[in-house]
Order: C-alpha cells, then structure tokens, then sequence
C-alpha cells in the first residue's frame, strides 16, 4: 500500500471517518474512543516520519499542551468552545474548529455543563442547547407495563 494512501485511511478513521464511505462514525464506536485516536494519530506521525514521544520529550516545561486531537483541553479552547456553541455553531462545526472528534466535542459540552466552574452558576440555557444538539436516547426497551392477556 502506497503511503499516501496508508494516511488517507489513518487520518480519516483518526477524525471518526469511515475512510471508504466518509460516514461518521457513531459515538459508540471504537474508532472514537481517545485512546485509539491518539493510537491513529501517532499511526499517522509514524508513518509521516515523525516521533511524537520525541517531540514531546522536547518539549520545554511548562509549554502549552498542543491543542487538537488526543490533546489536553486547556481553559482557553474551553471558552472558545462554550462561546462558539452559544453562538449557534454545530457540534459538527466544532470539531473541524478544534480539529477533534464529534463525541469529543459533545463529550466536552456535557462535562462543561454538568460540572461548572466552581463559583459560576449552570447555565441553564447551554444545558439546554446541548441536550438538544446530542443524539436522542433510545426508547426503553424495559418490561412491558400491559397486563391484558
């Protein structure tokens, strides 16, 4: 295989994209998990050429994290988040902003709203608008409730 090609498929299944198909991925699946996109990401280096544990073992102290995929999230890009999406941005958008995953991004959304900044109140307003920006729940699949027999 052809190492063009090679980072096409690396790149597209590290972004949550069927690299054949260009469907996304569902937030359940395995390719979304960080673990394995930071694994495709440094599949992706490797094969570029690069050394991620090198670059990072060069890093100098007290450096900013490299924002993106399979990185920290720092304050900042948390802001810069929470105000593109109460600007009406799409989840979708979002990533390609923040050059992460669709679950990451909703992954984010809901811890911001579920655990707050100490001493800053919810906003109900942002639960709201992330509640309705995720994918709705499955009906229950419980125990029927009819007795007629």
């Amino acid at each position: 295989m052809e190492q063009e090609l090679t980072l096409k498929i690396l790149n597209a299944l590290a972004n949550g994209v069927h690299p054949a198909t260009g469907e996304k991925f569902g937030a359940d699946s395995p390719y979304q998990h960080p673990d394995t996109v930071r694994a495709l990401f440094e599949a992706v280096r490797a094969v570029e050429g690069g050394s991620a544990p090198a670059a990072s073992a060069e890093r100098k102290p007290g450096a900013l994290p490299q924002s993106g995929s399979g990185s920290r999230w720092s304050t900042e890009e948390e802001e810069r988040l929470a105000t593109a999406f109460d600007a009406g941005k799409t989840v979708d958008d979002l990533a390609r902003a923040h050059n992460r995953s669709r679950a990451a991004i909703e992954a984010r959304l809901v811890r911001m709203v579920s655990q707050p900044a100490p001493f800053t109140p919810p906003s109900t307003t942002r639960a709201s608008k992330v509640e309705s920006a995720l994918p709705s729940p499955l009906p229950s699949t419980g125990p029927s409730t009819n007795t007629a027999l």
